[in-house]
């Protein structure tokens, strides 16, 4: 016999909803499991044996984030499907970042009122990325939270927990003058930077149904909306092949916060401004809210989701064992003594 409190649900939470939303939610949870994974959910913690066969001393990344203002636009598009794949890429991409294989996650969902089939949509997003990075969904917790949040709003957020053997950690004091930056593409705007984007569109009161002729077809919406790329299967074969100097996940702070975050003091990264394959979405950004060339690349990804630095002798293997997993790089620059941590030329 489940738990009932009417008194509860005139103050506004309805614990049948919670059991209803973990009956909806299980099915896209069961996707995401691997080997490791152990119990099942609705347990007080997560469990996961790791297989720990061939690593000589094990190290665990931990990465957490959130989503920040792009939910605004899910709610105005009544989307939330995607959402929870921009959580889980926010999170792994950082771990893969120290050359971690990300192993589970969890998530956090606060809402203003628990409607069980949208708290599910929202985890087949979180499971989704979850499967596409390879690592298990095994525990969360949905919170409602009347007079907190508004009805039709909700928060989320999530942790990472990675492995990688201690003497395969990339280390950025290993990086050299004279080696080679690749892109990674992003999908588009990812999950940062949307505080500036609302402000620039006005998006409270844009047409995100307008097809915009830059957008090829797609919607405003559609654009803005695109789940945030994990990269995580594609990098980690490439360090199974080749000597990764450096990775840097391009999110808040753009190319000039986060590239030099994967670079020693005293060297710098020489961006060639020609290279950057910058999608059209943030020319109508950059239109729309009169912002400095400077400002973007200091805000946005710009096309960019993530950088590796390799020796220049092994930027043609890296690029073939990349597009080999799916991916489209391309050499975005260099490493050189500098006294500006990155420059773009």
């Amino acid at each position: 016999m489940k738990s009932h409190s009417e008194h509860y649900r005139q103050a506004g939470v309805d614990i049948n909803a919670g059991y209803r939303a973990v009956e909806l939610m299980k099915g896209s949870i069961a996707r995401t499991h691997i080997p490791g994974v152990m119990g099942a959910v609705g347990g007080f913690g997560g469990l996961f044996a790791p297989d720990l066969s061939g690593i000589k001393k094990p190290v665990l990344v931990s990465g957490t984030d959130g989503v920040g203002t792009k939910l605004k636009l899910a709610f105005l598009m009544d989307t939330h499907d995607t959402i929870g794949i921009d959580c889980v890429a926010m999170c792994v991409n950082d771990v893969l970042c120290c050359g971690a294989r990300p192993l589970f996650f969890l998530d956090y969902i606060a809402v203003g009122k628990n409607v069980p089939e949208r708290v599910a949509q929202i985890v087949s997003g979180v499971a989704e990325g979850c499967v596409q990075a390879g690592c298990a969904l095994i525990g969360g917790e949905t919170a409602e939270m009347p007079g907190f949040y508004a009805q039709d709003e909700y928060d989320i957020a999530g942790f990472c927990v990675g492995l990688v053997d201690e003497e395969k950690i990339i280390d950025p004091a290993r990086v050299r003058a004279g080696d080679v930056l690749i892109a990674l593409p992003s999908s588009g705007v990812h999950s940062n930077g949307f505080s500036l984007v609302r402000r620039a569109l006005d998006i409270e009161h844009a047409d995100l149904s307008a097809r915009p002729e830059a957008l090829g077809g797609a919607t405003l919406g559609e654009a803005l909306l695109a789940p945030t790329r994990i990269y995580v299967k594609p990098v980690l074969r490439l360090l199974e092949q080749v000597n990764v100097k450096g990775v840097a996940h391009i999110t808040g702070g753009g190319f000039f916060e986060n590239i030099p975050r994967s670079l020693p003091q005293g060297l710098g990264a020489r961006i060639r401004r020609d290279a950057v394959q910058v999608p059209p979405v943030f020319d109508l950004i950059a239109r729309a809210g009169d912002i400095p060339e400077r400002e973007m690349f200091s805000t946005f990804n710009m096309g960019v989701g993530m950088c590796l630095t390799v020796d220049r002798a092994d930027a043609d293997r890296a690029l073939d064992v990349l597009r080999a997993a799916g991916e489209q790089p391309y050499l975005l620059g260099e490493v050189a003594k500098a006294d500006e941590p990155m420059t773009l030329c």
